[in-house]
């Protein structure tokens, strides 16, 4: 019997970064995560994605990394963010995507965060399969919404609204 191999959920810290941004790089090079089409500096990741950011590691190695991003520097809208979920190839379809998922909601709320939202490529069913399984509705679709290698692409958003934070 093999043993299964724990993933650990945990802050990401900046010495993650090469191990992040080589996530992040596989990401966009399958055309399918992403309008990005390269990895930014440690500096302008950081900046961007300063509160909630958490990698899985598995046996001393990050094999996936989630962050959210203010989708506004309006008062209004301190409660909302944005997910980014990543997860390396070699442990894609093995829980590690839930796992950082589930944990970025748990900490969103513990931050005050009342909606998380995603924009996800109608293309990518297992992200959009991993956010249903969260509990992310798809709330619209932004049609050719951006260019990416000269192709329009359309974008799913996609909504989770806390069950704990911002209610009446």
């Amino acid at each position: 019997m093999v043993a299964a191999v724990e993933t650990t959920v945990r802050d990401l810290r900046p010495d993650d970064w090469s191990q992040v941004a080589a996530i992040y790089a596989d990401g966009i090079r399958t055309g399918d995560a992403t309008f990005e089409t390269a990895v930014p500096t440690w500096e302008a990741w950081d900046e961007a994605h300063e509160d909630v950011r958490v990698v899985a590691e598995r046996e001393n190695e990050v094999v996936g990394w989630a962050a959210l991003a203010p989708v506004s520097d309006r008062c209004c809208y301190r409660g909302v963010a944005e997910v980014s979920v990543y997860v390396d190839a070699s442990a894609r379809g093995r829980g590690v995507g839930r796992s950082l998922l589930e944990e970025l909601v748990v900490r969103s709320e513990q931050a005050g965060i009342w909606t998380l939202q995603a924009g996800i490529f109608p293309e990518n069913e297992p992200s959009q399969r991993l956010h249903a399984r969260c509990g992310f509705r798809v709330v619209g679709v932004r049609e050719r919404l951006g260019r990416l290698n000269e192709v329009w692409r359309d974008v799913l958003l996609l909504e989770r609204r806390s069950e704990v934070v911002g209610l009446p």
